[in-house]
């Protein structure tokens, strides 16, 4: 069967924009949050599109993207920014949030909850009517440049008591959340990202849906459409598609290997070792 490229897939994209794959009225909401000046939250499991769609509204938008991946030890300091010595001189260096905010760009905070309390307080003045941020340490007070859009995300399967985002945080935020795609539409995200074929991208969406039925199983995540892109692409450079399973799915998901021998079962009833 004939495979296709990503641009073949993908026809009517204009040059240079990422593909994206609209689950339903995703892009529709994003664009007017941007217009209407609002912050969005964004929702959704490991390798479900929360950052391609980030990345595709800013190319569609035209605005320049800045990405931030949080982390334990992100602090306010990394995001405002911070004075450093250079040759003896102190001097003031922009964090990637204050860049964002004095270019007029998207700042995408991917996984925020996985930053330390302190940063999304920072957000605070910037998520709401003011659009402003203060700088402390220089004493600024910078309002937002037209076009600078606050987009944050994170996985609600690993919310707890200790990384949740407060009610005064959420409250300031427009909430998309997004979810795997329906079957038909995943196969077009797989064949576009891989350019494996369809019947390939079929048996892979099939894969995905089962071991997503799974529950006896303690899986901290299940297989995502990012891991069944790589398997595409493993099968497309030559393996078959139950190595490339095995690889980019079975072992991506656990190191225990009772549950691995599980998952190696379910795989070779959905695709075989074809």
């Amino acid at each position: 069967m004939e495979m296709l490229s990503a641009r073949q897939l993908s026809r009517e994209l204009p040059e240079g924009l990422p593909f994206y794959a609209s689950q339903g009225q995703e892009c529709r909401l994003f664009e007017q949050a941007h217009a209407s000046r609002l912050p969005l939250l964004i929702k959704g499991p490991t390798g479900c599109g929360k950052t391609r769609l980030v990345e595709h509204m800013a190319a569609r938008l035209g605005r320049p993207l800045v990405t931030v991946s949080c982390h334990d030890d992100l602090s306010a300091a990394d995001l405002v920014g911070r004075h450093l010595i250079a040759g003896g001189d102190t001097r003031w260096c922009d964090g990637p949030l204050t860049r964002a905010v004095r270019q007029g760009a998207i700042c995408y905070l991917d996984e925020v909850v996985e930053a330390r309390k302190d940063t999304t307080v920072v957000l605070h003045p910037l998520a709401d009517d003011r659009r402003q941020l203060p700088i402390e340490r220089t004493g600024e007070l910078l309002d937002a440049a037209p076009g600078f859009m606050l987009v944050i995300s994170y996985n609600p399967g690993y919310q707890n008591l200790l990384k949740g985002l407060k009610p005064s945080t959420r409250q300031r935020f427009v909430a998309l959340s997004l979810d795997y795609p329906a079957p038909e539409v995943e196969q077009r995200i797989v064949r576009a990202e891989s350019g494996c074929t369809a019947e390939q991208a079929a048996r892979l969406v099939r894969l995905a849906q089962a071991l997503r039925r799974l529950t006896e199983h303690d899986l901290e995540e299940t297989a995502s459409t990012r891991l069944l892109v790589m398997a595409a692409r493993l099968t497309v450079a030559g393996l078959t598609l139950g190595e490339a399973c095995r690889a980019a799915v079975v072992d991506a998901l656990t190191d225990d290997a009772e549950t691995a021998a599980a998952l190696a079962e379910v795989v070779l009833a959905v695709v075989g070792d074809a």
